[in-house]
């Protein structure tokens, strides 16, 4: 039986919606990086960035995400740049459990997150930053990735079932 299912990928991807819905299909808890990060700092990820910058967030980010791989048991949905921290990445490098890189196109993208003001490093010029980030981490996505899985016109069930159903086969 699987103990922990990883899902990487850009913002605006859906990771934490199919994570919540891959719960429900494989009955195994989930959890959020990002919400982990907020409760533990008592506010919103775009406040740390804005009120401590992102050096301090991604501190936050390396500590909160290696205790979530070393100790949760679950769905783990990651940051969108989660993955590219050399510490993560190690730790995920390793893994002897799924990760899924959930695939998105900057149309459907831009749809889903409304490039707004939480998602501090989609800020100036929205489109050309998701383009830049996705230019940076895609390799770190594909290569980190046991699976790929698109979720461009796909409803987050409907991206959970296709994980679970890749993944039962392996199993």
């Amino acid at each position: 039986m699987l103990q922990k299912i990883v899902l990487i990928g850009p913002p605006g991807s859906g990771k934490s919606s199919v994570a919540n819905a891959l719960s429900k299909e494989l009955s195994m808890p989930f959890i959020d990086s990002d919400s982990e990060i907020e409760k533990i700092a008592g506010k919103k990820i775009s406040e740390i960035f804005v009120d401590d910058g992102e050096p301090v967030f991604r501190r936050l980010e390396i500590e909160t995400v290696n205790h979530l791989l070393s100790e949760f048991t679950g769905i783990i949905a990651l940051g969108g740049g989660a993955p590219i921290s050399k510490e993560i990445y190690e730790q995920l490098e390793l893994a002897d459990y799924p990760i899924v890189f959930i695939d998105v196109s900057i149309s459907q993208a831009a749809n889903r997150v409304g490039f707004n003001k939480d998602r501090p490093l989609l800020l100036i010029n929205p489109r050309q930053q998701w383009l830049n980030l996705m230019n940076d981490r895609r390799p770190v996505y594909e290569h980190l990735a046991t699976e790929v899985v698109s979720s461009d016109n796909k409803k987050p069930a409907e991206v959970a079932k296709i994980i679970s159903e890749k993944l039962k086969s392996k199993l």
